[in-house]
């Protein structure tokens, strides 16, 4: 199937804020032509993007051609949140816009595709959180929800870190930099890095390896990403809201997926999830990836992934 860019035109898009927007909604598709197959909807991560499989795929690892996504079976779909730049758009005013406004931004793109069933609704982090947006508006939209290293609710440690963000994304000298460098901090955990630079010092900068590690990263998401772009994201980080008595009505089997380290979106968050939605959904299922890497892991950890997911889509 043609996996190129494509775009919907979404004309007066009202927002909550109740604001009325044009929107420019890119997408991918990916695997069997469309309405030929059951259809699975990847929603990415806060820097991810439509690509999710092929050389530049960031789930390159999961989905394609006879691996766990089986795009030898389904059509897979992945949305560009608008205003992540990937498609050249940007949103300004980022302010009126929530993670509920992405999420009926993507359900308008469903419906205009004619997608009225989704076989699989899965993302990571954001993503996800916008995965439990989406069903808490459709709660009949998919079979199985896949809700990866997020959580239905910004908590007060998520939004304390996004304010940290906040600040530093605000002021003026190298704000996306000095962002990212914070950011990897509650990507990762101190075994992570501890256990990979060792205090080691490099040899050319003199500095740890440590450090030089996260001016990399500082550096290389400021060349791929624009900083109002980045700005947006962290603010739908801290918008994610979805009424505690709209995840009963969800129709989907739910399957979620913590990390025992992540310091982002922490476990027990989704264990506190997983319990209070059993004793009304038993068909909600709760798996963990063990890993010294933090909320990360679920982008590292694809053997621990393979195979949850091996017994979510092909063991049920």
């Amino acid at each position: 199937m043609e996996n190129s860019l494509q775009h919907i035109k979404l004309k007066n898009h009202p927002l909550v804020s109740g604001k009325i927007l044009d929107i420019d909604l890119s997408y991918q598709l990916f695997g069997q032509d469309l309405h030929s197959a059951p259809i699975i909807l990847v929603n990415h991560a806060l820097t991810g993007n439509s690509i999710v499989t092929g050389e530049n795929g960031w789930w390159n690892s999961l989905i394609g051609d006879n691996k766990i996504i089986d795009t030898a079976i389904y059509t897979v779909v992945c949305f560009n949140i608008p205003g992540n730049g990937f498609d050249g758009n940007l949103i300004e005013n980022y302010h009126d816009f929530t993670s509920k406004d992405v999420a009926n931004v993507f359900l308008s793109g469903l419906n205009f595709l004619n997608m009225t069933k989704l076989h699989t609704l899965i993302g990571g982090s954001l993503g996800g959180a916008i995965g439990w947006e989406m069903l808490a508006i459709n709660p009949d939209l998919a079979e199985y929800f896949i809700p990866i290293a997020c959580d239905y609710k910004t908590s007060d440690w998520l939004h304390a870190q996004c304010v940290v963000q906040q600040f530093l994304l605000n002021q003026p000298d190298q704000p996306l930099q000095k962002a990212r460098v914070h950011a990897m901090l509650c990507y990762r955990t101190p075994a992570s890095l501890n256990d990979r630079f060792k205090n080691e010092i490099h040899p050319e900068k003199q500095i740890l390896k440590s450090h030089d590690w996260l001016n990399y990263h500082g550096e290389k998401l400021n060349e791929r990403f624009s900083l109002s772009a980045y700005q947006l994201m962290n603010h739908l980080l801290m918008t994610i809201h979805v009424d505690d008595e709209k995840l009963k009505e969800i129709k989907a089997d739910i399957h979620l997926i913590g990390v025992d380290s992540d310091l982002f979106f922490p476990a027990f968050e989704m264990h506190r999830c997983r319990d209070s939605l059993m004793p009304t959904k038993s068909n909600t299922f709760y798996h963990e990836i063990k890993s010294i890497h933090g909320h990360d892991a679920f982008l590292m950890e694809y053997e621990q992934l393979n195979q949850i997911l091996n017994t979510i889509i092909h063991e049920k």
